[in-house]
């Protein structure tokens, strides 16, 4: 890790081994623009920052142009998204915040978790496996966590299931899920499918809600 101090370019390190990792497993894979899109920032940013990384033995650039983690960058990636679902669950647990708004506050705090704290964090919190999000907490010992469940979307009328987790984080979607209380827990019953790509009917709770084919992606269920 450059320097000792957690300076700026320590932090915007990490954010990029997050989201390399991220990608890997949830996204729709590693490249410069998914990376440009996830992070905020311009392609050319995205190229340099990797540059420096493949220096650094963090990241491997394949022949094809897919971008993986190292071992060594997968223990940072790992830590980092371990303290980011960590202070996801505190803030939803133990600070009552809306699920919409922890992934945005959780982003500064993955930053200032030392191990103690995390350690403390994961005593107080009963040792949680995914976050509020239903996304899978990584082990520490760098072994990859199941991943289970199917898209909403590719569940046929007449099903009942529940949801695992939610693979969007954008606050309004989650807000708009939340409010018509698709999350992870919850039991609901697909009624239609419309035709050519349209919305299915869901029923939750005993209320009717159509949602887009789009929304149905990535909402998982088992």
């Amino acid at each position: 890790m450059p320097g000792h101090s957690h300076s700026h370019f320590a932090e915007s390190f990490e954010m990029y081994l997050k989201a390399i990792y991220r990608l890997e497993r949830e996204g729709p894979g590693v490249t410069t623009s998914a990376l440009a899109t996830e992070l905020g920032v311009a392609p050319a940013s995205v190229s340099g920052m990797l540059k420096k990384l493949v220096g650094e033995g963090f990241v491997e650039h394949e022949v094809r142009g897919d971008i993986k983690l190292t071992r060594k960058g997968l223990e940072v990636a790992v830590g980092v998204v371990r303290r980011n679902r960590l202070a996801e669950r505190l803030l939803t647990d133990i600070l009552d915040m809306p699920w919409d708004e922890v992934y945005a506050e959780a982003c500064i705090l993955e930053h200032a978790i030392s191990e103690r704290v995390e350690e403390r964090l994961i005593a107080t919190l009963g040792n949680p496996t995914t976050c509020p999000h239903g996304h899978p907490i990584p082990p520490k010992d760098l072994t990859e966590p199941v991943m289970t469940g199917i898209p909403l979307a590719q569940v046929e009328p007449g099903t009942r299931v529940t949801v695992s987790g939610v693979t969007e984080q954008m606050p309004e979607i989650l807000r708009y899920l939340g409010g018509v209380g698709v999350r992870p827990g919850a039991r609901l019953n697909v009624l239609e499918k419309a035709p050519l790509g349209g919305p299915l009917t869901i029923e939750v709770d005993g209320e009717r809600h159509a949602i887009s084919l789009e929304l149905a992606r990535t909402v998982m269920i088992s």
